[in-house]
């Protein structure tokens, strides 16, 4: 876990228990924008039965400036969190996982409003660093076992992400910040805070701006991003607005292509974009790609562009003291794009582009540059209504909620021309396409209930337990059917409805403090993740290739379901062990049986995805996972402390599967691209108006296929952060100025960062751990 600059973090605060009684009191007494070194960054429920641990936005801009509320969980024990890109904005080579659970069985939050289950083709939400901007958040808590009974999430087994932004400040005044570093990275922060005006009024304004080339070629990752948040509180009475815009352009990385036999697959696969005529000359004078370069040949260029909207308005009364009615409304738009340009002789293009230009010049078609491009074309209209009693009565604290959500989401896939005379860039939008290959609209409202009880025992006894129900009702349709042959192993996307309902997913849990150094937790909850809602792509129904194959699973298909078991103790203790004047740790089991898993069986192999395919669903069983966390923090005095976690998971499918006739031997196998070792470690310092912060991350070896055939190797990263606070003259207009230098990959290792698991044995894709980059960060406040 991350450390604080002066008086270090581990599970437990070092200084301070901060316990968080309920989502909706999390969210209201969240820090406002804490920067001084000395604060605690890391808050724990002690009356929470689950293993919940959160990193204050302080500790967030520590690892990076303007970094995802996403990355800044990767010092925790039991997360694995791997990008291309330092800021972990690029949300084409995310890999998530918690406990074994990937970044689509976990569920994400934005003060309480639903994120979706990250996807990276958008249906049902938007990623955190979207929803706010890095320096406006709060903290970010996780629930790495189980998430709570109230989260608004389809998709929460194996636990939640919960986001929470910033409240007003209550001076008036502004902060600006420029980060400037490795590879052109520049990115502006402002935002002006009102203070208190009227009647217990408060609101800010904030804008941030950030431009970087990518590191392996040269386009330019970024956009902008705007927040404001309006809170009034006064009398019984809390209301808060929020509104947040992003428009970000971010161009992505290709995989490298891995084949069993095959030797000298390249570390990068850099674009030829900006330089069209190398991007023409590649080709050969009948558009082939050079045979060298196999599967790893080299596209143009390709980009994720996003467009959000995202708003809510949260109101509570507070009936007398021990009573309070929470109600808040949420709407959400999003227009994105995917798109990707590259030779139309690769990855089976030929063949799909002949079934609506029989016989004709494919070259002159699209443009006479021998490339074509590709989009994803993404819509989302969802709004919801969350609701939440919370009523206390004697030893009882007891919540009553529900969560409603109406969400209309499309995709279509388009093809357009690549000009000779008029190329498109990364930054354009294509329009006018030549080819509709297929279009999905998809509607579906989401309807969440809970009920849950505190029971305070006895003093040092707490008994939680309560359960929740789970519904979803979805309906599909067509507006664009593939044409024959233009999707591989579809005769035609289904049209249809699926309704699911789980009316009872109960938990139970308890909390007992042995000491009052110690304490014992323990949860039980069982939990299922509703059918992803998305056509064409994913475990989603709506992918499979026929109507037969759709009426099929709507009759015989299960959703995925776990049943989570934690058990853990917490300690905090000062200590006179001579340098040693303090220890903060925790120890965790926890046990999941993870029953009815789906894994989305593609008829194309990995290298051919360009071309796309219908998805076929296996159910392969299920999977036994057993793990534990092992954290402490040692404390050196007030100015020196050391952190270190070590975790354990062993994920394994408990059965073979059938692909078409042939069995896959996966039963006793690991589950792929989650390590079975995890060693995270801190050592941090102040003195004064310095600090600074190492941080070193291994993750162990990871298997890249289903059978466990192939695997790639452990790696090692460090990050570096120093600052120093220069106080300025009471008479100035600027308080103070911070400066701030990062250096990320300090052992600039090269290696596997993100493992996109194989389509079939013996092949498996991979993106490569960005170099060592340098970063520097003026901050100042007025």
């Amino acid at each position: 876990m991350l450390l604080l600059r002066g008086r270090a973090a581990c599970l437990l605060t070092s200084t301070a228990l901060i316990s968080l009684t309920s989502a909706a009191f999390a969210q209201n007494a969240g820090p406002h924008d804490k920067t001084d070194p000395n604060e605690t960054v890391t808050v724990v429920s002690h009356r929470s039965p689950r293993s919940a641990v959160s990193v204050t936005g302080a500790e967030i801009q520590k690892i990076l400036p303007g970094t995802s509320p996403l990355r800044a969980l990767q010092t925790l024990p039991g997360v694995t969190f791997e990008t291309a890109d330092p800021w972990g904005n690029n949300e084409q080579n995310i890999t998530l996982f918690v406990h074994g659970f990937n970044q689509q069985q976990l569920g994400y939050t934005l003060d309480d409003v639903p994120l979706g289950d990250q996807n990276y083709g958008n249906y049902n939400g938007l990623s955190p660093q979207r929803a706010v901007i890095s320096e406006n958040v709060a903290r970010v808590t996780l629930n790495s076992g189980a998430g709570d009974l109230a989260t608004a999430s389809t998709s929460n087994l194996g636990g939640t992400i919960e986001t929470f932004t910033s409240d007003p400040k209550h001076r008036f005044g502004g902060t600006v910040g420029q980060t400037f570093g490795s590879f052109s990275t520049f990115r502006t922060y402002a935002r002006v805070d009102t203070g208190d005006f009227g009647n217990g009024n408060a609101a800010y304004v904030s804008f941030a701006r950030q431009d970087a080339r990518a590191w392996d070629f040269q386009g330019h990752q970024g956009g902008y991003q705007v927040n404001a948040k309006f809170v009034h509180d006064a009398g019984a009475d809390r209301v808060v607005a929020y509104f947040d815009y992003s428009d970000k352009t971010e161009p992505n990385e290709d995989s490298i292509v891995h084949v069993a036999g095959e030797s000298g697959a390249p570390y990068v696969r850099p674009f030829t974009y900006p330089d069209f005529r190398t991007a023409l000359n590649y080709l050969s004078a009948n558009g082939a790609t050079p045979a060298a370069d196999g599967s790893n040949y080299r596209n143009y260029f390709s980009d994720a562009q996003r467009t959000d909207y995202l708003s809510y308005l949260r109101w509570e009364h507070r009936f007398g003291t021990n009573l309070t009615w929470t109600n808040q409304l949420y709407f959400h738009h999003d227009d994105g794009v995917g798109v990707v340009a590259g030779p139309i002789s690769a990855a089976g293009l030929p063949a799909l582009f002949s079934v609506y230009y029989p016989g004709q010049n494919l070259r002159q078609i699209f443009g006479g540059t021998g490339y074509a491009t590709r989009t994803t074309e993404y819509e989302i209209n969802r709004g919801g209504y969350l609701t939440a009693l919370d009523w206390t009565l004697g030893n009882h604290r007891i919540e009553i909620g529900g969560w409603v959500e109406r969400n209309s989401a499309s995709a279509f896939r388009r093809w357009y021309p690549l000009e000779l005379g008029d190329p498109l860039t990364p930054y354009d939008r294509p329009s006018d396409p030549l080819i509709t290959q297929y279009g999905s609209q998809i509607d579906v409202t989401e309807l969440q209930t809970h009920i849950e009880d505190n029971w305070r025992i006895l003093p040092g006894v707490m008994l939680a337990y309560g359960f929740k129900s789970s519904m979803q009702f979805a309906h599909g349709d067509v507006p664009v059917q593939p044409k024959l042959g233009s999707l591989v192993g579809s005769t035609g996307l289904p049209v249809g409805t699926i309704d699911t309902t789980r009316a009872f997913l109960p938990e139970i849990g308890a909390t007992w403090d042995v000491t009052k150094h110690e304490q014992l937790f323990a949860n039980v909850q069982k939990n299922v993740r509703q059918y992803m809602t998305y056509g064409a792509g994913g475990l989603s129904p709506w992918s499979l290739g026929s109507q037969q194959a759709f009426d099929l699973f709507k009759r015989t298909g299960e959703p995925e379901t776990s049943w989570t078991y934690e058990v853990g103790l917490r300690s905090q203790r000062s200590l006179r062990l001579g340098p040693i004047t303090g220890f903060d740790g925790q120890a965790e089991y926890y046990h999941v049986d993870f029953s009815n898993r789906l894994l989305s069986i593609s008829p194309t192999p990995v290298i051919s995805s360009i071309v796309g395919g219908a998805a076929i669903i296996a159910n392969v069983g299920s999977v036994t996972t057993d793990g534990v966390d092992l954290a402490g923090t040692l404390h050196f005095g007030p100015h020196l402390s050391a952190y270190d976690a070590i975790s354990y998971n062993d994920s394994r499918y408990d059965d073979d599967y059938m692909s078409g006739r042939a069995v896959v031997s996966t039963a006793g196998r690991k589950v792929p691209a989650s390590p079975e070792w995890l060693n995270k470690s801190v050592i941090s310092a102040n003195w004064g108006a310095a600090d600074a912060q190492l941080i070193g991350d291994y993750v162990g070896p990871r298997y890249a296929t289903y059978t466990n055939d192939l695997s790639v190797k452990s790696y090692f990263l460090l990050s570096l952060e120093a600052g120093y606070r220069f106080r300025l003259p009471k008479n100035a207009f600027l308080r103070d100025l911070y400066v701030q230098g990062n250096i990320t990959n300090l052992n600039n290792q090269r290696g596997v960062s993100t493992l996109v698991v194989g389509a079939a044995s013996g092949t498996y894709n991979t993106y490569p751990i960005a170099p060592r980059m340098y970063f520097l960060t003026l901050t100042t406040h007025f």
